[in-house]
């Protein structure tokens, strides 16, 4: 049984589409693609800012840390329990993250949204605060092919299953995938 979960895993890893915008691309150009964006980020001294909900912010807190650890990029998520009831207290949930890319993006700043529904109200008004300020975004969606996270961004990787196992493993490695292909590139550090 575990075996064939691991093999419908590899086939989800291996079917997951790629947007440019609202263009079909390889997953391979847009890792690069992804790779010399970061490049760029860490250049020009910008910043990741991060969000998710449930299984999705855990995912966007651990990005947080590794790409400002091991790839000495600023990066931030505003998952902060205090920082969310607060918002959502004053300004309702759809808000928690739109008030908070309000208050600290900065043109040039790279958003990396993660859903797995792809319909969550409060990371679409993140993305929407985020493309106000002059930021750039990156979207991790799933479950629904038409779910409306996955057009939003500059570079959109949508995982087609329904599981939330599937997508959040996934959206997990490829976050991984885009810190070590940078670390490679960039500081010659290979991990696998």
């Amino acid at each position: 049984m575990f075996l064939n979960y691991l093999q419908k895993f590899e086939q989800v890893m291996q079917s997951v589409e790629c947007l440019k915008g609202q263009q079909n691309t390889d997953i391979a150009y847009l890792t690069n693609e992804m790779v010399s964006l970061l490049s760029e980020i860490k250049e020009n001294g910008n910043k990741l800012m991060w969000i998710g909900n449930g299984g999705s912010a855990a995912i966007a807190s651990h990005g947080a840390i590794d790409y400002w650890r091991t790839g000495e990029i600023k990066s931030v998520c505003f998952n902060d329990g205090s920082l969310l009831s607060c918002i959502g207290n004053d300004f309702g949930y759809a808000a928690v993250f739109q008030k908070s890319i309000e208050m600290f993006a900065e043109p040039g700043d790279l958003l990396v949204a993660i859903s797995s529904s792809g319909q969550s109200e409060n990371i679409i008004n993140g993305v929407k605060a985020a493309r106000n300020k002059g930021c750039k975004v990156i979207s991790l969606s799933g479950f629904l092919q038409e779910n409306p996270l996955r057009m939003l961004g500059d570079f959109n990787f949508y995982v087609p299953s329904s599981h939330y196992g599937h997508v959040e493993l996934a959206h997990g490695i490829l976050c991984h995938s885009f810190l070590d292909l940078y670390m490679a590139k960039v500081k010659g550090t290979r991990t696998w």
